[in-house]
């Protein structure tokens, strides 16, 4: 019998492995943390106390929308309809607010609709056996068509006081949008942490076939992840349509969707699913944030801002085909 080569790496190689070990855990964090200093060379100004607040306060809509994202994702699915799904329950929820002369009515229409939204493509899912590609691209089709309708093309406008409370609110200097989600962000840390919920995503995300031979109900677990991604984005809707007290049936919402899988693969979620983490997509959301606020600040054509995205989900999937 051979005696088995020792394969462990030599005294030289061994610090290169504890870097790439490194690098291959805390790569998002040791990315941002580069951007950072490399936006404070660029521009002068970043660091100061009111553009940083704008950071936070314009991420926390695609934040919220990254969170389901990641969900979704992990369980190895996709939601292609969050910007459609946005735009047309923030317009449900201003219509039953107006209506009813109750904030909190609009409140519950926005976040009612948002979920039906999700409820709805988790059975086209699970129940109908179509593609997420395809059973999300179909959804925001019809979500925006159904917005687009329902305002007659235009925007739905809030006639109730305090709703822009919601968004343009501040607690010792911080806007409520950045508690939003930063408190939504340590509750799915620990669902996913803690939870028997939060395993099974990540087990049905690896291998769904052997989810189903280990009894777990991967239907349900798939169904609420959707339900969960309708929920928070309709907690998006709420802060979009409060924040200049309309929605736009045509306008708002676009290219989110984008950008949420950009924020979550940028924080090392894999797209295929079972692999990923929501400390991950907060500083993919991050990230994302800086980027678009150096291009502002450096006067290059935000026009430019989707062509900087779609390269990093391409190079952020091409990296996870090399792990």
């Amino acid at each position: 019998m051979q005696p088995v080569p020792n394969q462990s790496a030599s005294p030289e190689q061994k610090p290169l492995v504890r870097v790439q070990r490194l690098w291959e855990k805390y790569s998002v964090i040791i990315a941002f943390f580069i951007l950072l200093l490399a936006a404070a060379v660029v521009n002068e100004n970043f660091f100061t106390s009111g553009n940083l607040m704008n950071i936070l306060r314009q991420v926390a809509i695609i934040g919220i929308i990254s969170l389901g994202q990641t969900i979704v994702i992990l369980s190895g699915g996709l939601d292609l309809s969050v910007g459609a799904s946005l735009a047309l329950s923030g317009a449900v929820g201003i219509t039953l607010m107006n209506e009813t002369g109750s904030v909190l009515s609009g409140v519950i229409g926005t976040l009612v609709c948002a979920v039906l939204i999700g409820v709805l493509n988790g059975t086209m899912v699970t129940k109908g056996k179509i593609a997420p590609f395809i059973a999300t691209l179909g959804m925001m089709a019809a979500a925006r068509s159904i917005g687009l309708y329902f305002a007659d093309g235009g925007s739905t406008t809030g006639k109730v006081e305090g709703f822009t409370q919601i968004a343009n609110g501040e607690l010792l200097g911080i806007a409520y949008p950045v508690y939003f989600f930063l408190l939504l962000t340590v509750l799915l840390v620990i669902v996913l942490k803690k939870t028997r919920t939060g395993r099974y995503l990540y087990a049905i995300g690896s291998n769904e076939r052997a989810a189903l031979l280990s009894a777990i109900p991967v239907n349900r677990v798939k169904l609420a992840a959707y339900s969960l991604c309708g929920f928070l984005v309709g907690c998006s809707a709420l802060i979009e349509s409060s924040r200049l007290n309309s929605i736009s049936s045509s306008s708002s919402g676009i290219s989110y969707e984008l950008d949420a899988i950009a924020a979550v693969v940028i924080g090392g979620t894999r797209l295929s699913g079972g692999k990923g983490s929501i400390v991950g997509t907060l500083f993919g959301v991050l990230i994302l944030g800086i980027l678009n606020n150096m291009i502002n600040l450096m006067n290059v054509s935000p026009y430019l801002q989707g062509l900087v995205k779609g390269c990093i989900i391409v190079i952020a999937v091409l990296l996870q085909k090399k792990e």
